[in-house]
């Protein structure tokens, strides 16, 4: 098995992929601000499920790179209420589409979190 099998990697792919193009639609002041934030924080909850994957043996350390990733979840949903409020992002449509799929994101993490801390040793090394 591979983290590319996991639910929660496939939609952080997505939505990073999401993000990375809505960011190219803000104006050009945000590119090294909140742009560049919500980018990052993207992909930290992409890249995390990969690092906790890795360490999937130890279920500590597991458990803790997915509660980074939900974090950082968190952050990018604060960083597109931010583009939103402020009107960097005008498009209410897409505004919309990418909270939800955040959200839902969030939930999923807390539930593989969950099902990591009580199931631990069915994992595949």
């Amino acid at each position: 098995m591979s983290y590319k099998n996991l639910e929660i990697w496939r939609i952080s792919r997505d939505l990073t992929i999401e993000i990375h193009k809505m960011t190219l639609l803000l104006p050009k002041f945000e590119q090294f601000e909140e742009a560049q934030q919500i980018r990052r924080s993207s992909k930290t909850v992409r890249s995390c499920i990969v690092e906790g994957y890795g360490r999937r043996r130890y279920k500590a350390a597991f458990i803790k790179f997915l509660i980074y990733s939900l974090s950082s979840n968190d952050e990018t949903i604060d960083h597109l209420e931010i583009l939103f409020e402020t009107a960097s992002l005008k498009d209410e449509i897409l505004y919309h589409s990418l909270h939800q799929k955040l959200e839902h994101l969030g939930k999923k993490l807390q539930n593989f979190i969950i099902a990591v801390d009580r199931s631990h040793n069915e994992f595949p090394s």
